[in-house]
């Protein structure tokens, strides 16, 4: 496939997987949902292992748009990115981070 898919579908999923990883924190939830929801444990590890999970994939698309070698510099550089992502929108407006949740989680 083409690369620019490849590092377009990693910066998605990376931003996707560190909104999960932040909202996994008690804070950011209450930012985010507000107490109507409550984040239980047992959503915590979900969220927890669909960031994880979407860090993993968006290194596979990494190795695939580019060589290994290129590919572990890509990759925290779009981590890095994703995380600045969140981080200011989480400042700016946090509850726009409900879009990356089920819709029966909010």
């Amino acid at each position: 496939m083409d690369k620019a898919f490849y590092l377009l579908f990693d910066t998605g999923i990376s931003i996707a997987g560190m909104g999960w990883l932040a909202l996994s924190l008690p804070a950011h939830w209450q930012q985010a949902i507000g107490k109507a929801s409550p984040l239980t444990r047992q959503r915590q590890v979900w969220l927890q292992a669909g960031g994880y999970a979407c860090q993993a994939l968006a290194l596979g698309a990494c190795l695939l748009a580019d060589h290994p070698s290129m590919a572990v510099l890509t990759w925290p550089m779009l981590l890095a990115l994703a995380a600045l992502c969140q981080a200011m929108l989480l400042a700016w407006h946090p509850t726009l981070l409900r879009h990356v949740l089920p819709a029966s989680w909010c």
